[in-house]
């Protein structure tokens, strides 16, 4: 546990995340080529990512029932293996169903990492370094969105589509040969004497059945649910649009835009992860001062006459970035509320909570970009349906969808916090009970 040997293995867990997350974020930069390459609407090029992420999100669960009897290894150099025959697949694609096809193997093998390398972690790392390590695992992950935004967006330009592919594909051949190089499982730590004999035999089923029923693991699915999807959407398909064409900022400015969500979540990873760390029953507050924060931004946005100033735009992306690694934490709320037999289970519930919420709004705002425009008949440059008005009224979307996932999160927090006090003696007063006691223990010190 956290030795040199650790570190290794998490440099070349790592690498596979961040090549995933550049095919998983791939289209994002070429949705406008994608447009003119297949001659689709939005709705039907909103599908691409759509069916990649239903996929992505149906698979966590059966994933995670795997990944707890294989273990780790297996599975991330297998969705590697999935991802290069998707990039090929997409790169010589003539027609959209074949593209479709692509995004499949793409969504499958992008299904089984990060749940995989998160769970490889738990065999490698302990104590307060396994949360802040986590939050690291996610912050350079996104090194896979910067990768995809500058030169892989270059590279589209200049070389065209099916050379852009294929180097994405090569990518996932290289991170292939890492992972059979140099991961392993590891060892689980033994935590207590229940990991006997009998519970080997247990069914996965039952595994999954009990974490889904912690209320610590439902509360961890609405956390990821609202944090994860408005970053997502941006950064996978409707950003790049939104900034090229209906702002104006063109590819380049746009590439640059979307860099900086990276960066904003390479520094707000390391301090959530250190918040996290100190201060565990506060968890599910950053969770909604994050999500009111995007709310009150996005109003901004949306909401001001004529185009936005660049200051706000850039406001905007660096509050929606800090989303990535806000959704973290709920599979901190997986850890702590599941035994690590069947965190693979729980793990996999967590993440499907931000991909749903990102493939709904997605397919909705592709719907509601095409009724705009055939309604109002205002169309974008170049006749295009992304015109700065229709993006103002499609991107409401989000207030619909993240706003039931905080009701849900409210109401799992409750459960959690009544199941920690009578298992555990543990009572979670209100913030801002803790708060006025805090500044009474202070204003009394002095």
């Amino acid at each position: 546990m956290n030795s040199r040997r650790s570190w290794l293995v998490f440099a070349f867990a790592t690498l596979a995340y961040i090549v995933a997350v550049l095919q998983r974020s791939s289209l994002g930069v070429a949705g406008v080529a994608a447009t003119e390459r297949f001659h689709v609407s939005a709705a039907a090029l909103s599908t691409l990512a759509v069916i990649q992420l239903m996929v992505y999100a149906g698979l966590q669960v059966p994933v995670g029932v795997v990944l707890d009897r294989v273990g780790p290894r297996l599975l991330i150099a297998g969705g590697a293996a999935l991802m290069l025959v998707g990039q090929v697949t997409l790169a010589y694609a003539p027609v959209l169903g074949v593209a479709v096809l692509g995004r499949i193997l793409l969504g499958a093998g992008d299904a089984m990492t990060f749940i995989s390398v998160l769970r490889l972690l738990s065999n490698w790392f302990s104590g307060r370094s396994l949360p802040i390590v986590s939050q690291w695992l996610g912050t350079l992950g996104q090194t896979g969105q910067v990768l995809s935004a500058l030169p892989l967006s270059l590279l589209l330009h200049q070389a065209g589509w099916t050379t852009t592919f294929l180097t994405a594909a090569a990518a996932s051949a290289i991170a292939l040969v890492g992972v059979f190089a140099f991961v392993k499982n590891g060892t689980p730590p033994v935590t207590s004497a229940i990991s006997t004999v009998s519970e080997k035999h247990v069914s996965p089923i039952r595994h999954l059945r009990d974490a889904l029923a912690r209320p610590g693991t439902r509360l961890g699915f609405w956390s990821h649910f609202v944090t994860q999807s408005s970053g997502t959407v941006f950064s996978l398909l409707w950003g790049f649009p939104f900034l090229s064409v209906a702002l104006g900022y063109g590819p380049s400015n746009s590439s640059l835009l979307l860099t900086l969500m990276v960066l904003a979540a390479v520094v707000s990873g390391p301090i959530l992860g250190l918040l996290t760390a100190r201060y565990p029953l506060r968890r599910s507050s950053i969770v909604l001062g994050i999500v009111v924060v995007m709310g009150v931004v996005w109003g901004l946005v949306l909401a001001w006459p004529g185009e936005p100033p660049v200051a706000i735009v850039v406001l905007l992306v660096v509050v929606i970035a800090i989303g990535g690694p806000g959704s973290l934490i709920g599979f901190d709320f997986a850890r702590t509320f599941n035994p690590l037999r069947s965190l693979g289970s729980a793990n996999g519930i967590v993440n499907v909570g931000g991909f749903l919420a990102s493939f709904v709004m997605m397919f909705l705002i592709g719907i509601v970009l095409d009724v705009f425009s055939q309604a109002t008949g205002i169309h974008g440059p170049g006749g295009t349906v992304y015109s700065l008005q229709g993006f103002r009224v499609a991107f409401l979307v989000q207030y619909v969808v993240v706003g039931i996932g905080v009701c849900f999160l409210v109401v799992a927090r409750r459960q959690t916090r009544r199941r920690l006090h009578e298992q555990e003696g543990i009572e979670v007063a209100p913030l801002w009970v803790a708060l006025v006691r805090a500044w009474r223990r202070r204003r009394s010190a002095n």
